[in-house]
């Protein structure tokens, strides 16, 4: 197995049962709707085809479901495609009215508010640069600063203007309802801005009944500016470099993704890479050098979970990119492993700091009596989180008697989770795990290996003993 976590976008190229069987098969821990495109009804039949394509296989795997968040666009034009060249004028208007290349609206009611003279906007993923030089009642009048072709519905950024709009909107409170109706195990939260958005909504879910995770997406310089906080709210973070390069200088998005990831580390957060990882693979059967070296380097800085988005979603070869992130990841695990200086250090709360003082222990007896595995039984996914974290070099075999904590544990870097009945006692655990080892190939009868049982066995947050065990049959 390798240990980087892999997620993948469903969408009309693996809409198919036998796609996603083999996407499984290839080392897809996590399945992501993108909210942005499609309905819910696609979503649900979507969801439907994954349902049946996982019954078949014993792997676990999870489910993120994706936020919108506040997604500015143009307005309609006609004709599509109209050029706008370098110093020309611009007019925009709040509205959805159907428009030119040089006066077309948006769907932001405030735009004309919220966006001052002075202020950059970008269009389409930064293709389209404009400045904003004047206004005339409603209007906007800009100049542009790089051209390009005009189409409908394109997406806006503002990287110097605090929009009003909220992070969550109505159709994003929609689609959380529906995500807790169907036991998702993930939301990302697009465009966070403060750390109380992140807090408004594990809120909203808390009251639910739902333990959705929620995973902040950063793409703003505002999330930049409150980074801290919003890691130490969320569940994990994701590293949304398509948004963060158009809204930032693009030279800064590796800097800023090892400063997040490095972040995520010292709070024990899962991190995610995402956006453009395996882009060329969309039309072509094999990626780039600089694509797979992209990836790689996500692996070198701590990341747990690497995402892949039309690559797998409307891509022609959704299975090979599965397959060539594999084999990325398995290649760089194999490197990093003969490492000496790939245990970090996270810190915790007070209430865990036990368990992560352990979970960083274990690693160094790991190396000492060259262990094979370690078993921890981790009832909400806590402890494994840590060991993760710690980035043992060999695998975590996690179990819990909670299925979805099973499922959330698909996230966490070099972690297998297995969901059983809970052991009666601590010589029930070693028989189990015992059991997993040899019927599933993980090490062999006389290998050493480290249990971590908690005690007692069932209750949250009780890892609290190390044992060291020799595999028997």
């Amino acid at each position: 197995m390798i240990k980087t976590k892999i997620i993948a976008t469903l969408g009309p190229a693996c809409a198919e049962t036998g796609i996603i069987e083999a996407m499984i098969d290839n080392g897809v821990d996590v399945f992501r709707l993108n909210f942005s495109h499609g309905m819910l009804d696609e979503h649900e039949k979507l969801l439907e085809t994954l349902h049946a394509a996982r019954s078949g296989r014993h792997q676990m795997t999870a489910v993120l479901g994706d936020l919108c968040g506040p997604k500015i666009r143009t307005g309609s034009i006609e004709p599509e495609g109209q050029m706008l060249q370098a110093g020309d004028k611009v007019c925009i208007t709040p509205g959805n009215q159907t428009g030119t290349a040089h006066s077309f609206g948006t769907n932001y009611d405030f735009f004309n508010q919220d966006v001052q003279i002075g202020h950059r906007i970008f269009i389409d993923d930064g293709q389209i640069t404009l400045n904003v030089v004047g206004q005339d009642g409603e209007n906007l009048i800009c100049e542009v600063v790089d051209g390009g072709p005009l189409y409908s519905h394109k997406g806006i950024n503002l990287p110097d203007t605090m929009i009003r709009k909220p992070s969550i909107t109505e159709f994003d409170w929609e689609c959380v309802d529906w995500a807790i109706e169907r036991d998702l195990d993930f939301l990302a939260l697009s465009f966070v801005r403060s750390a109380n958005e992140i807090k408004q909504l594990k809120e909203y879910i808390h009251k639910a009944g739902s333990d959705i995770k929620v995973i902040a997406k950063i793409e703003t310089p505002q999330a930049l500016a409150h980074l801290e906080p919003i890691v130490d709210a969320s569940d994990a973070v994701l590293v949304a470099r398509g948004d963060l390069g158009v809204e930032m200088d693009l030279a800064e998005v590796p800097l800023i993704q090892k400063r997040i990831t490095k972040m995520c580390r010292d709070y024990g957060k899962p991190a995610i890479v995402a956006t453009q990882m395996l882009q060329s693979m969309i039309q072509s059967p094999t990626a780039t050098r600089a694509e797979v070296s992209d990836v790689a380097n996500a692996i070198m800085d701590f990341t747990d979970a690497v995402m892949l988005s039309g690559e797998t979603a409307v891509g022609k070869y959704p299975v090979k990119a599965a397959q060539t992130i594999e084999r990325i990841a398995r290649v760089t695990e194999a490197y990093l492993d003969k490492l000496d200086s790939t245990h970090p250090r996270s810190i915790t709360t007070d209430e865990l700091l036990l368990t992560a003082a352990m979970a960083r222990s274990v690693g160094q007896i790991v190396e000492d009596i060259d262990a094979k595995l370690v078993a921890v039984w981790s009832q909400s996914g806590s402890s494994a989180r840590f060991l993760s974290k710690t980035r043992i070099d060999v695998p975590i075999l996690a179990l819990s008697s909670d299925e979805r904590s099973c499922r959330q544990m698909c996230l966490h870097y070099g972690v297998i989770p297995c969901c059983q009945p809970i052991p009666e006692d601590i010589s029930q655990f070693t028989s189990l795990v015992d059991k997993l080892i040899l019927d599933n190939n993980w090490a062999q009868a006389g290998d050493m290996i480290i249990l971590m049982p908690g005690q007692p066995i069932s209750s949250a947050g009780t890892t609290n003993s190390i044992h060291i065990h020799k595999v028997k049959t």
